[in-house]
């Protein structure tokens, strides 16, 4: 299948994902988001492929939700448009194959997401990490599944209710990356921890991943499915727009007191 938003290609049982929108900083529309769901389906069917790796064209990594995406949509089309928006959370956590997440520049609301929600991941040194959905008026719904599994309550509820920025090496500090490259050997660094995995036992790598996720995210469908309704709630709120408009306008937002 021919893809407009992402690039995929076959190395040494290895399938790499590019989000492809480096105009648009990577963003999630809905085409990439289903495009990128089909990808990772696809390549966990694909008997050739052991391991998925998602990293991002141009300048960064993944900047979050196509804001221009927002406006306009009833309650029940917010809910459906959301829930197209975080599936590949679930797929990965659903797939056979093991996926890693390779991570330059930023990686902010959706971007972390897909590092959290990737099940081992690298970042190239000064990459910025951030939950920042909270700054325009929303809130990181999605990624707080993942998020909270791989960090805990305390760490996971920081990020997401300041919004703040990390940088890579206090990303690996708390456990949401793996490991801390130079800029320039990331790609290398990647491909070295796919080719080892892929390496491994096919059927064992596949078993242990789907046994792993089993007992550990037991509830990770409901999670997942409370964070979509709410978010769906959230975007009909007059300071989701209002943060929005202003992030868009580069004007700082008026928010309600109540």
């Amino acid at each position: 299948m021919a893809y407009e938003t992402i690039i995929v290609e076959k190395k040494e049982h290895i399938g790499i994902i590019t989000l492809n929108r480096p105009e648009h900083l990577n963003t999630f529309n809905v085409p990439l988001t289903g495009e990128l769901n089909d990808a990772l389906l696809k390549l966990d069917d694909d008997e050739e492929t052991r391991v998925v790796v998602i990293k991002g064209a141009g300048k960064c990594f993944c900047a979050g939700i196509d804001l221009n995406d927002l406006k306009g949509k009833t309650p029940l089309e917010y809910y459906k448009w959301i829930t197209l928006m975080e599936g590949w959370v679930q797929t990965i956590s659903k797939m056979r194959k093991p996926v890693i997440a390779s991570v330059h520049n930023v990686a902010v609301a959706n971007g972390i997401g897909i590092v959290a929600s990737a099940d081992l991941a690298i970042a190239a040194e000064g990459t910025k990490l951030g939950a920042t959905a909270i700054n325009v008026g929303l809130f990181c719904m999605g990624p707080a599944v993942p998020l909270s599994r791989c960090l805990g309550r305390k760490k996971a509820l920081e990020l997401l209710l300041t919004g703040d920025m990390i940088d890579a090496d206090e990303a690996y500090r708390i456990g949401l990356i793996n490991k801390v490259v130079p800029k320039d050997k990331l790609e290398e660094e990647t491909m070295k921890l796919a080719k080892k995995l892929a390496a491994k036992s096919p059927l064992s790598l596949q078993l242990g991943k789907r046994s792993f996720y089993e007992m550990s995210d037991l509830e990770y469908a409901k999670a997942l499915e409370m964070a979509n309704n709410h978010f769906a709630i959230l975007c009909t709120l007059e300071d989701a727009h209002e943060g929005v408009d202003a992030f868009l306008n580069k004007r700082e937002p008026k928010w309600k007191l109540k």
